[in-house]
């Protein structure tokens, strides 16, 4: 085997190296960016909630909202999510805390049905009174 042959072999054996680190490098990158494509609402402004902000990501496909640790729960009898698309359709969904035997406890994260496609804003509601209670919207419309 000549000299030249093997170097010839060595930058090959280079070659295929760096190329399975690069493919490794974009498929980890892709998995993490997926994480890191997660947008924030401005503040809650309303009548009832004035603090904490949303932050909206994509798990499985699926919108995910998780409020902020400075959000306080409004004291009224019955709040509750709800979402407002690009259009202007609102959707009400779970309790914004569930009734326990010792306490109640906060449903800080939900995960939207996949009937829901766009956000455009995070309304805290109760269903009680049937008011919103504060809003939060998005820079632009979360698809």
């Amino acid at each position: 085997m000549t000299a030249n042959s093997r170097g010839s072999r060595a930058r090959l054996g280079l070659s295929v190296l760096a190329a399975a680190g690069l493919l490794v490098a974009v498929t980890a990158f892709a998995k993490g960016g997926e994480a890191k494509s997660s947008m924030k609402t401005g503040v809650f402004t309303g009548k009832k909630v004035n603090t904490g902000f949303v932050t909206h990501e994509h798990k499985d496909e699926r919108h995910v909202l998780t409020l902020s640790d400075d959000f306080q729960v409004p004291e009224t009898p019955d709040p509750h999510w709800q979402v407002v698309d690009s259009r202007g359709n609102a959707y009400l969904l779970q309790r914004l805390t569930a009734k326990g035997l010792v306490s109640d406890k906060l449903n800080r994260t939900i995960t939207l049905p996949t009937y829901i496609t766009d956000i455009a804003s995070v309304q805290i509601w109760c269903a009680y009174a049937e008011v919103v209670l504060g809003e939060a919207k998005f820079p632009m419309a979360v698809k």
